[in-house]
Parts: structure tokens; C-alpha cells; sequence
């Protein structure tokens, strides 16, 4: 999996492109910690992501309980799918 962060003032956008399983979640764990303090708000953009796992969900629930805000967006209809399944979909910011 490949992660491009960007931060602007106090939001950072990671972009995932791959998969995010149980080899890979614990990139985004990494990445979202390398974040500075100041950057509370995180944008995770699913635009490029093909995969995600049920290690990549629990990667995702740590991060919404970290953080200020989290905004999921560009997910795709295959991944809207299991966070449908998983009741994700009403507790995650998915746009």
C-alpha cells in the first residue's frame, strides 16, 4: 500500500492506494502517528483504495477515536459495501 499525506493548518489528507489488510494496516497506524499535534482533523481518501480488510476496519475505528474528526471520502461501492455490513457506514464521516 502506498500513503501520500499532506497537511494544510490542521488537517491532513492521506490518500491509500492498494490495500489495506493485515500487512498494511499497520502503515496507517504509523503514518497517522507521524502526524504533528496540530493537524487533529484527518482526511483518509479512498479514491485508489481496491481492499480493505477487517485489520484495515480496526486501523480505522483507532483513528476515529484519536482524532478531532475523520472524513472518509471517495470510497468506492465495493468498500461502502463492507462498512455497510460492519454498521461502519453510521458511525464514520463517509463522503
Amino acid at each position: 500500500m502506498n500513503i501520500t499525506t499532506t497537511v494544510s493548518g490542521d488537517t491532513a489528507t492521506l490518500a491509500l492506494e492498494g490495500w489495506l489488510d493485515t500487512q498494511t494496516a499497520p502503515e496507517l497506524g504509523k503514518a497517522v502517528a507521524a502526524l504533528t499535534p496540530e493537524a487533529v482533523n484527518i482526511v483518509l481518501d479512498f479514491e485508489k483504495l481496491e481492499y480493505i480488510s477487517s485489520a484495515g476496519l480496526r486501523q480505522l475505528v483507532a483513528i476515529y477515536k484519536k482524532a478531532k474528526s475523520l472524513v472518509i471520502c471517495h470510497v468506492s461501492p465495493e468498500i461502502m459495501d463492507v462498512f455497510k455490513m460492519t454498521g461502519l457506514e453510521k458511525r464514520l464521516n463517509i463522503q
